[in-house]
């Protein structure tokens, strides 16, 4: 079978995955109250998705630098689009627990595919298409939250339409195939499954990625990426209400503002940033998040200022994560997709980890308190990085 093995087509399908991707991360939050959901019972759920995440995650990423990529996403739009479907299809939670956390298996698929998949596809500018798959990331979640929740339509029609989208954009991935920049004869091998895809020989890869000390360094990068990001997310319209007057309404213009930041930095400096600077430009992005934070949250100021505070620091933390990916995929080119699933498991980590810290921060010490971990995060990030991207540097120049 020759399949599709347009550039442009197939680059199309993966920004539409990752849009489905960002889908399958917000529909929860955007549909919790119509489904009459306690905080309980969507912590629950959320961990549960976190849990099949990990697990796919990681192995999607190996698995891709055996297996055709373009395999492995449709097998994650096939779990997804039935799981989409029954989502909530029956009101029993248990039977939901179970279909929640093949949502993670299916986004978690998507997240560890995808963009190793761009990495076959282009040998320069990749950093820039992998950003741009992410923003595709953010403009789903977006969208999800607009259509459930600003246009008032029926979230369960809504699941049936994305299942439906999401099972058409299985069909296009099985018959689709990529091409290596090695050659035709190597993505052969891959897709017949004869270029190392046996059980030993992902563990070989997985402990070869282990043993390396950069990838400690992309990971607790990935990790802190990730928590800025998220903590940001959720807890900046609660900061200015409780700590600096601000409204219902002007509170979530700021964030509002923020997501414009992280959607700019996403699209305008994905598309300056060199690969040969990625390791530089990482490590002063996380200074500029210390900066930043430590600015937009312990410092009185106008409300105008709040406004570009938020801006920059979306502007700052927008590319830390596709940057970081991008790294991990040009540090390993040998097992790119093992690397890169390895290091995406620190998205939820950070989505869980941060956002515990910060309550129990709040809880013993104080609100105002809890927000030192914004900027020792960043810090800590800082100096990881400028004390290894040396090391990172030599390997991708």
């Amino acid at each position: 079978m020759q399949g599709i093995k347009s550039r442009p087509a197939l680059t199309s399908f993966s920004f539409l995955s990752m849009f489905f991707l960002g889908v399958g991360t917000a529909v929860l939050g955007a549909a919790s109250r119509n489904i009459g959901l306690s905080p309980f019972q969507i912590g629950l759920l959320i961990s549960v998705q976190n849990l099949g995440f990990i697990l796919s995650v990681a192995a999607a990423g190996a698995l891709a630098d055996s297996v055709q990529k373009p395999v492995i996403l449709a097998a994650g739009s096939l779990i997804l689009a039935a799981a989409f479907f029954f989502f909530y299809y029956r009101s029993s939670y248990a039977l939901n627990l179970l279909i929640m956390f093949f949502i993670g298996v299916g986004i978690g698929t998507y997240e560890g595919a995808a963009d190793a998949m761009l990495l076959d596809l282009y040998d320069r500018r990749q950093g820039l298409f992998i950003t741009v798959n992410h923003f595709f990331v953010t403009f789903g979640s977006l969208m999800i939250s607009l259509y459930l929740i600003f246009l008032q339509m029926n979230w369960r029609g809504s699941m049936i339409q994305s299942a439906a989208a999401v099972g058409v954009l299985s069909v296009l991935f099985f018959f689709s195939r990529t091409v290596k920049q090695a050659g035709p004869a190597q993505a052969d091998r891959a897709f017949s499954g004869q270029a190392g895809g046996g059980s030993g020989a992902v563990a070989q890869r997985i402990a070869a990625v282990f043993r390396k000390k950069g990838a400690v360094t992309l990971f607790l990068g990935a990790v802190g990426a990730v928590s800025l990001e998220i903590g940001t997310l959720g807890l900046l319209t609660t900061y200015l209400m409780d700590l600096r007057g601000f409204g219902q309404v002007t509170s979530k213009i700021v964030l509002i503002v923020y997501l414009i930041g992280v959607a700019c930095g996403r699209l305008l400096l994905g598309s300056l940033l060199k690969k040969e600077k990625l390791p530089a430009a990482v490590t002063v992005l996380f200074g500029c998040g210390a900066a930043l934070t430590a600015l937009l949250y312990f410092v009185p100021a106008v409300s105008w200022f709040y406004y570009a505070a938020a801006f920059c620091l979306g502007m700052s933390v927008s590319v830390l994560l596709p940057s970081i990916i991008t790294l991990t995929g040009l540090s390993y080119p040998e097992e790119a997709g093992t690397a890169m699933g390895l290091i995406k498991i620190g998205i939820p980590i950070g989505s869980i980890l941060f956002p515990f810290l910060l309550s129990m921060i709040s809880r013993y010490a104080g609100f105002r308190v809890s927000f030192l971990l914004f900027p020792a995060v960043s810090l800590g990030c800082f100096l990881i990085f400028l004390l290894n991207a040396g090391s990172i540097r030599t390997k991708i120049s």
